[in-house]
Parts: structure tokens; sequence; C-alpha cells
């Protein structure tokens, strides 16, 4: 491929930034296959139409599609830049090791078809190290080739680590306008990957390392990580001190030099919640204060389904409503979500008198199967419900007017409701100010 021409592109892993980066590309004139295991993804991206929920995300892979740009498999082919962004979970140890086999057996599969000139960019957020690892992968399954770092002279194949930005119901929007931080195993890697995104990136994309590349996507999210534990170690403070927390904040973020976010049931997502353990897992010794973060985030999540148990348990008399199951507002992502925890646990215990508003899913997650619980929408809810616990900020649940609830016991762990009157309802008055 010739530096003036379009190169061909393979994304593998068709996900909730793997599918829109596969878009965005394809949209930039670029031919690009995309690569899944699941069979199911495949056939419908090749119909042109998407298994997950994303602004505008429909019409683009549509558009694409129909344009021959964009067309899915479950077999990777040569290409001249392959883009990875598979899942970077857990082990299963308990220890919040990180599993990077996908990235690994993602590579091993790409060295397969890899030739002289072409571009391997990893995507998935990552422990430090993760790119070099990958580099290794190939060139254990590719001596002929030579890699960068292990070679003198100019290497055949250039590696380099891109991690996404994206916030969910603004990623094609983000993917092409958020800077990007380029990391390369060499200054040449990451030069060849920016000349790449530079097709499609119009925010500032600047070369790195790749270890740094890597640490710097882990940092941004621990950081948002420890100043929303700020935040609801606050509220918990507040429920003991019978303070209202958004009050507090409110007044609070009146200094000049203060900006306290907003509480809420928890930390939820596959990045703020996953991230900064795997800092910690990279220095254990290192990293009292991330640690604590996760721990206090965590231990919200426990507070809340305390504080919601007992408020159930005082009106033995009355049915409840769990307004979402997402991690964030006004999206179908259940992924980490401290709501769709604080909503089954309540399932478990409570059974039929919980109903489920979620207008973002068809049907209950399988942990709510057999507890009785049931799927309504917010009008049902606030027709047959006495009790609402607030878990999502979604702005379906924003819009409901204080006439609809003002006679209703209400738990709003997102300060969503911040006119809802305090009834005389005993222990419930503390909830209601609760984060």
């Amino acid at each position: 491929m010739r530096g003036s021409e379009l190169p061909e592109v393979c994304v593998v892993g068709l996900g909730y930034i793997g599918l829109p980066t596969a878009a965005i590309i394809a949209r930039a004139g670029m031919q690009v296959l995309g690569v899944d295991v699941a069979q199911p993804v495949v056939d419908t991206i090749n119909r042109g139409e998407i298994h997950i929920e994303e602004v505008d995300l429909d019409g683009l892979v549509h558009g694409v599609v129909q344009r021959g740009l964009l067309r899915a498999s479950t077999a990777i082919a040569p290409a001249d830049v392959f883009v990875i962004a598979v899942p970077t979970p857990f082990e299963k140890d308990g220890h919040h090791t990180p599993d990077i086999s996908y990235v690994l057996s993602a590579a091993r599969e790409v060295a397969k078809v890899l030739k002289s000139g072409d571009v391997v960019i990893l995507e998935s957020t990552s422990p430090v190290g993760t790119t070099e690892r990958m580099r290794d992968m190939i060139a254990a399954e590719r001596p002929d080739l030579k890699l960068p770092g292990l070679c003198a002279g100019t290497p055949d194949v250039s590696i380099a680590y891109c991690p996404e930005r994206v916030l969910p119901g603004r990623i094609l929007e983000e993917l092409a306008n958020n800077d990007r931080s380029i990391g390369g195993i060499t200054p040449r890697c990451a030069r060849k990957a920016l000349s790449f995104y530079k097709r499609f990136v119009r925010g500032a994309c600047v070369t790195t390392d790749a270890r740094s590349a890597e640490m710097t996507k882990l940092v941004e999210n621990a950081y948002r990580d420890v100043n929303i534990a700020f935040a609801n170690e606050l509220s918990i403070i507040a429920d003991a001190m019978d303070l209202d927390v958004w009050e507090v904040i409110r007044l609070a973020n009146r200094h000049p030099r203060v900006n306290i976010l907003q509480p809420g049931p928890g930390v939820g997502g596959h990045c703020i919640a996953v991230d900064p353990w795997f800092i910690v897992h990279g220095a254990p010794e290192q990293t009292p204060l991330i640690r604590t973060a996760r721990g206090v985030n965590d231990g919200k999540i426990h507070h809340v389904i305390a504080r919601a148990s007992a408020m159930v348990e005082a009106h033995p008399d009355r049915k409840v409503a769990c307004l979402g199951l997402a991690f964030k507002a006004n999206i179908d992502d259940f992924r980490e979500s401290p709501a769709r925890l604080v909503a089954g646990t309540l399932a478990r215990r409570f059974g039929g008198r919980i109903h489920v508003v979620e207008p973002y899913t068809a049907q209950l997650p399988l942990e709510f199967t057999d507890t009785g619980a049931s799927l309504v929408d917010v009008d049902t809810a606030l027709e047959d419900c006495d009790i609402l616990i607030v878990l999502v900020d979604h702005d379906v649940f924003k819009s409901v007017p204080l006439a609809e609830r003002a006679d209703k016991i209400v738990y709003d762990t997102r300060g969503i409701w911040p006119d809802q009157p305090a009834l005389d309802t005993g222990p419930a008055d503390a909830l209601r100010r609760a984060g």
C-alpha cells in the first residue's frame, strides 16, 4: 500500500467499540472487513443492521454496508491495517487479574495473514505491556517477519496501541472528534498508525510509546473513579448525618476551585469499574488510593441495597418500582451496572413486589428469572407502585412531573427529582435525602 492509497482494514471484534469504529473507517472510504466470533452478529451486520444500541449507528452501518464498504465475517482475511478491539475482562480468580487471552488469540489469527508493510493496532483497554506481549505473540507465530523492537533495521510490520475515548450514546461523534493517544512499539510504528488515524479522526492525534499510551487510558478512568468515590463517600456521610447530599454538593461547588461530581448507586460500565484494577494489578504496593476508591464505589452498591431493602421491609404491603438497569443514562449497556445489581438483589429478596422499569430493553436479564419480578413501563410503575427507587437517570425518568410522584415513597440515588417532598413515612424520610 502506497501512502496515497486508501488502506484495506480488518477490524477484529464488533462490539460496542469495534462496530462503530469499523463503520467510521468505512465512512471515510476505506474497505473494511469486520470480524467477530459470533455468527449472529456477522449475519446481522451483513444485512445492514446492528446488534447494539447506539445513536445514529444503525443508519451509518446500513449505509456503508449498502455501498459495499463494510462486510462482516467470522474469519480474518489479509488487509493493510488490522485493528483489534476485543474484550479484556478479568480472570475468574476473584483477584481482578486482567485477562488478555482474547487479545492474544486475535493477534495469533492476525499473524497468519500478515505481510510486509502491514500495521497492527490494539485498541482494547489493556494492562501496561500488553502491546509488547501481542508483538511477541506475532513474532512467535511468524519468525519469517521482522518485528519492531526485536530486529535491527526496518521492521516488516508496524505495531501500535491506540485506545478509544468515547462516551456511550456519543460514540460516533467522539470517535471522530476526540483526541487520540497513539503509542508505537517504536516511533516509526507510531507514525504509521498516525497516518491511518488521520484519515478519519478530526481530533488531535498525539504520538508516544506503547506503554505510555496503555497507562494513559487506565489513568484517565482511574482519575474519574477516584473523583466519583469522593462523591459516593460523601453521600454515605450525608446519609448518616441526615443531610441532603445534593444541597451540600451544590453549595460546595460554588467555590471557584471545587467541582464535586454527583453521587450514584455505585460505578458501572466496562471502563471506570474495571480499568483501575489493571493499574492495581501492575503495581499492587503503590496504589492504595486507587484500590480504596474501587472499594468505596463497590461499597456504595451494598449501601444502596441495604437502604432500599430497609425501605421495602418497612412497607410490606407496597409494590416497588426499580427505575433503570443500565450503567448510565439513555443507553442499553448493562455491563458492570450497579443498578442491575441493586434491582436483581431486591428481586431475589422481595420477588413479585419488585417491578423493573428499563426502557432500553425488551426483557429482563437472566438473573431475574424465577424471582417473580416483572418488567413494566414507566406509566404502569407510576400507576401501580407506591415505592420508587431511582437507579438510573434516564431522560424519561427525569421527565416525570411532581404531580405524578408527590404521594410516592422515593429513594432517589441519582438526585433527578430535587423537588420531591419528604413524606411522613418514618425511616424513609432519610432515604429520600440519601445519594
